[in-house]
């Protein structure tokens, strides 16, 4: 039953905290909507919100320094100095045999294991999970939680039978010799050069020819290109992927990473896809691009997403991920609707140059030896949707999946998923599969879409996900979980040490793990709990008025108050550090 008041998730009367004991309803209301722009604390003794702006100084008459764009300011979560450091030659040595000397005159690291344990922080924890988990911690006595393995002398305890069973556990890590290669441009692209060139030549031809003979169709088909005398394909048999009826966790950029979705592997997600890389940065070997498509073991049916603007760098990213990663498919993203992305012809800006798009398509498709797919929207424009007329090509041009996220980019969230246009969209791309996209938070959301558009063969979940991890085991058990706030921070705890694995654990790493844990706290934020709600489920679009929870961690845990998601952080992670501030990444409280 969906609510009568459009837009309010109705809490019980005993759980909603009226306004005239918090503050002035229109102070409040000012505030709350100012909450997206600031960092905001809250004083408990007077209640009332202080505004904690971050200023920028520029000159305004200065066009050159006037920065544009939500995310243009954003101050620096956290800045280590170097001098705090410990030098590489120090950092894990397991006794005096291994001592090394440094080979740089003008190191700037300590040098003096003792001279750093003094002046390093005080330890958040007594236990390392990375060196419970693994017999190692690789980050020695720079490690926070180094007291569990860390000697007097500042030698770094190595459990050895632990150690040597361990395996490592990420996949698709960039490689110094093949960074070297990308940034020298030495890889050798011959392969996907010479398949573009000869689809663009093809093309050519098939344009001179409508041009000059009335007699040739409108709807003239490209044969397949023929590799035998122009190119060896390694691959001799393409591998396939069972699509139906799977549970597919979106690429979601900066919270869709590896940590997430390891929680969302245990909750029952059986498709994950790495977030969006853009191809120029893979191709010019950058570590933060190429961190998007590593992969953890766990992640049995693994995606890589990519971005590009012209088929020459989108074939050659599809060659560079086969020949280096182990993928199960690549994903082109043509639905982003980032200005930045779009204004150069990539994301959703594909969906209008149709010929760049075929050649992409077809060439990704034909070089790689794993399924090659698509994610779009309904279009650019809200009042001019052609997804519809774009997706009975993509299976002649070898797409092997179609996901459609049932928004333009013109409505980004401020409109509800078209679900009938995904149908329309699934039974035009037949015998292509067709995944749909948005607004599933429920198991009853997922029941009435699927009934929607019967022909979907899956669903992608996005910011379900995002508020609600537990969502995929909600929807294959078919129930509604009125989960503890104790259950819930036991899955924070568990994102904070996946964190600590995959980003480190000493400060830089800890800082890190702090910062994309408050980026995914901006969104949990927005689930209300089952018991609280008048008319279960919740809709992912309605705004619960302000209440209180069953128990204090579950009250605090609804905060939309950026101060009370640090209070949450400093619970799993310690203190914050001097001089930190964050300011979210996402609208996530634009409903």
């Amino acid at each position: 039953m969906k609510n009568s008041n459009a837009g309010v998730c109705a809490i019980k009367d005993e759980y909603v905290l009226q306004k005239s004991n918090i503050i002035e309803e229109k102070s409040y209301n000012l505030e709350k909507r100012k909450l997206d722009e600031s960092s905001a604390s809250f004083d408990d003794n007077n209640l009332e919100f202080k505004k904690t702006k971050i200023e920028i100084t520029e000159d305004k008459n200065d066009s050159k320094t006037k920065k544009r764009g939500q995310n243009k300011s954003r101050p620096k979560i956290f800045k280590d100095g170097k001098e705090s450091k410990p030098c590489p030659t120090i950092l894990d040595v397991e006794s005096s045999e291994q001592l090394k000397i440094c080979q740089y005159n003008n190191c700037k690291f300590i040098h003096d294991s003792k001279q750093f344990l003094n002046s390093k922080p005080k330890d958040i924890g007594d236990q390392c999970h990375v060196y419970k988990v693994r017999g190692k911690c690789p980050r020695g006595i720079a490690c926070r939680y180094g007291s569990d393995h860390i000697t007097a002398d500042g030698f770094n305890i190595v459990n050895r039978e632990k150690f040597d069973q361990w395996k490592d556990d990420t996949k698709n890590t960039l490689q110094p010799s093949l960074q070297t290669q990308l940034q020298k441009k030495k890889y050798n692209f011959d392969l996907a050069e010479k398949l573009v060139k000869h689809l663009d030549t093809r093309n050519k031809s098939v344009d001179k020819n409508l041009n000059t003979s009335a007699d040739v169709g409108e709807d003239i088909k490209i044969g397949a290109v023929t590799d035998e005398d122009l190119i060896k394909l390694l691959p001799r048999e393409r591998k396939t992927i069972d699509w139906n009826n799977k549970l597919y966790l979106s690429p979601l950029t900066t919270v869709g990473n590896l940590p997430f979705r390891r929680i969302c592997k245990e909750f029952g997600a059986d498709v994950t896809c790495g977030e969006m890389a853009l191809c120029e940065s893979l191709l010019k070997g950058l570590k933060q691009e190429w961190a998007l498509v590593k992969r953890h073991e766990t992640e049995d049916l693994f995606g890589a997403q990519i971005c590009g603007n012209n088929p020459y760098i989108i074939t050659k990213v599809a060659q560079l991920l086969q020949e280096n990663t182990e993928l199960d498919f690549i994903d082109l993203n043509i639905g982003c609707p980032i200005d930045l992305i779009y204004k150069k012809g990539g994301g959703s800006g594909m969906m209008h140059r149709l010929p760049a798009l075929e050649t992409s398509v077809r060439c990704a498709s034909k070089l790689l030896s794993i399924p090659f797919t698509v994610k779009m929207r309904t279009g650019v424009y809200q009042d001019k949707k052609i997804t519809h007329t774009i997706v009975p090509k993509m299976s002649n041009w070898g797409a092997s999946l179609i996901t459609v996220h049932g928004r333009s980019r013109e409505a980004r969230y401020t409109k509800s998923s078209d679900w009938e246009y995904i149908e329309t969209c699934a039974q035009a791309a037949t015998p292509c599969p067709v995944y749909g996209n948005g607004d599933i938070f429920s198991y009853e959301d997922y029941v009435e879409m699927r009934k929607i558009a019967p022909t979907v063969k899956g669903v992608m979940i996005g910011r379900g996900a995002l508020i609600k991890p537990w969502i995929f085991n909600e929807i294959k058990e078919q129930k509604i979980w009125d989960i503890s706030s104790k259950d819930r921070f036991e899955i924070l705890k568990k994102y904070s040490n996946y964190g600590l694995e995959h980003w480190g654990s000493d400060t830089q790493g800890v800082e890190s793990t702090r910062r994309f844990l408050l980026e995914w706290l901006s969104f949990l934020y927005r689930y209300v709990p089952v018991g609280l709600l008048e008319r279960p489920p919740q809709r992912i679009n309605e705004r619960p008025p302000t209440y209180f929870g069953r128990d204090d961690l579950e009250t605090l845990m609804a905060s939309s108050n950026c101060t009370d998601w640090i209070k949450i952080s400093e619970m799993l992670l310690g203190p914050v550090p001097d001089g930190f501030q964050f300011l979210p990444k996402h609208k996530a409280n634009s409903y």
